[in-house]
């Protein structure tokens, strides 16, 4: 604010000067205020106890005033502002004023371009990263030469997006030394603190150059994409099973192409060329996944069709189709006698049910002499009634 009411100052003013001062009124969460006029030789300034005012011409800074005083700038104060009255004294006498606040202040970041993390069991990732600060400007003349003479900033908000976009390039960065030295993606959300402490490790050396200083860091989150959210959720499961994700994918796969009643063999081949993975992998790591979830992992039975090996559990040939029976079991044997099931040869016990399938010794069909099971109302082999 510029008043025109002559305050004296300390070594004394010209008749007319002016007094300039930034009243508490007009501070609220502004970093920095320009003064609306430059001020010239002979006029007053006030610097309060957590401000600094700095004198800014030609693209650079003059001098500044952090030490709270009222201060006249004529040849009086010659010995106590020095550079700054011989600069004003000299053929221009004029020079912009802008006022710093020295407190600390809170700021939020978030990033709006994806920063590529490649991980080795997910490829590339798109990340983004948001969290909270504090911060304050630690060097007066650093701070006005960058912002207001490179940057051209002439507002606090333009001060404000270029610190979010440094805070964004600084975590960025971060990350990559940190995946570099062996970070995955499932390491990111238990290691946010470790994240905070190397960027604000870093933080001196990359905002130094700016005048600022960055004291905290919070709240720090690094947020994926849902899909993959939903895969390492996944992936953190899988951890003690000694599988990795790609396994993980081509046993799901497989288990969902063996189920499926209409795609047949071309369904399931066309899965495993999708992953890349040939039928007899993709077995393998199906029958990984199934023993993991509690799966039948029993041994396997040979389609009654097509003679393909199939793991137990699964309904359907992944060959030719065929539907395998309960339990993965090969109907290639007699009907239980009690309920209809088919059964497997061999088998001693109906896998519906449980109706023993072994017939006592010396009962055998009137007609045929076929073997029958003890509770057997009809001969498996050729039908008769069995008394």
């Amino acid at each position: 604010m510029v008043t025109n009411n002559p305050i004296p100052a300390k070594g004394g003013s010209l008749i007319g000067a002016t007094t300039i001062n930034w009243e508490d009124a007009y501070k609220g969460d502004n970093v920095m205020w320009r003064v609306p006029r430059n001020i010239h030789w002979g006029d007053n300034v006030v610097v309060r106890e957590d401000e600094t005012a700095v004198f800014f011409r030609d693209g650079k800074v003059l001098a500044y005033l952090d030490k709270p005083d009222r201060y006249a700038l004529t040849s009086l104060n010659t010995q106590l502002l020095g550079g700054l009255v011989q600069a004003l004294s000299g053929a221009r006498q004029e020079a912009e004023v802008y006022y710093l606040q020295r407190r600390t202040f809170d700021g939020k970041f978030g990033s709006q371009e994806p920063y590529v993390f490649r991980d080795p069991d997910f490829g590339l990732v798109s990340l983004r990263v948001f969290g909270d600060y504090r911060w304050r400007v630690a060097g007066p003349d650093l701070f006005i030469n960058q912002f207001v003479g490179t940057f051209g900033a002439a507002t606090t908000s333009d001060v404000e997006d270029r610190l979010r976009d440094q805070m964004v390039l600084l975590t960025y960065t971060t990350l990559g030394q940190l995946k570099d030295q062996g970070m995955r993606v499932t390491d990111l959300a238990m290691k946010l603190t470790t994240i905070e402490q190397a960027v604000l490790g870093q933080a001196p050396t990359h905002f130094s150059q700016f005048g600022l200083e960055v004291q905290q860091l919070q709240g720090l989150s690094v947020n994926l994409p849902d899909e993959v959210q939903k895969a390492v959720n996944t992936r953190s499961q899988l951890g003690v099973l000694g599988v990795n994700y790609m396994q993980y994918q081509a046993g799901q796969a497989m288990t969902t192409a063996a189920a499926n009643t209409s795609g047949g063999a071309g369904a399931f081949a066309g899965a495993g060329v999708g992953l890349g993975a040939g039928l007899g992998v993709g077995y393998g790591m199906s029958g990984a996944m199934m023993g993991a979830y509690g799966a039948n992992t029993g041994p396997s039975s040979p389609c009654p069709k097509c003679s393909t090996m199939v793991p137990a559990g699964v309904r359907f040939c992944p060959s030719c189709g065929n539907a395998m029976g309960p339990a993965g079991a090969a109907p290639s044997g007699p009907p239980c006698p009690k309920c209809g099931s088919p059964t497997a040869a061999g088998a001693k016990f109906c896998p519906n049910c449980g109706e023993s399938l072994v017939p006592p010794p010396g009962k055998t069909c009137p007609k045929c002499n076929a073997a029958v099971a003890g509770n057997a109302k009809f001969c498996p082999s050729c039908g008769s009634a069995i008394p």
